[in-house]
């Protein structure tokens, strides 16, 4: 399985320019989770269909957020943030078929899908303030 990366990600998102809100590098270092499962998947498990759906949901969640960062309007900006969170939804399910199918042992399910249903919770979270500061106005 590959290892828990939690070090160096600070450097890495300082180094890249990604934004340190909590949403963009919660998002960023999940996308560097997955993109170490899913070579993890193609190397030693030799699964290539699912590991590379996963890598695409999985990694479009961080870019659909750093896209709302430039919106040209509070609905664009509510439409990027929706399909981030459709994104981590489907990464979700391709976390447990993967899980399922056995490709992705008890431990390594643990341990990253927790952080797949709090970028859930704060999507869902964002896109009901969003809405809300919509329709006040």
């Amino acid at each position: 399985m590959p290892k828990l990366r939690n070090e160096k990600i600070e450097m890495r998102n300082e180094k890249f320019g990604i934004r340190r809100d909590t949403l963009s590098s919660k998002s960023y270092e999940f996308a560097l989770r997955i993109v170490d499962l899913s070579k993890y998947l193609n190397q030693n498990q030799k699964e290539f269909i699912l590991s590379k759906q996963l890598l695409r949901s999985g990694t479009a969640i961080g870019a659909m957020i750093q896209e709302s960062h430039f919106a040209q309007s509070k609905a664009d900006f509510l439409t990027k943030l929706t399909i981030a969170l459709k994104e981590a939804n489907e990464t979700r399910y391709w976390l447990m078929l993967l899980h399922g199918s056995g490709y992705l042992n008890d431990s390594y399910l643990q341990s990253i899908l927790p952080d797949c249903e709090e970028l859930i919770k704060l999507l869902v979270s964002s896109t009901k303030t969003v809405k809300q500061s919509c329709s006040a106005q």
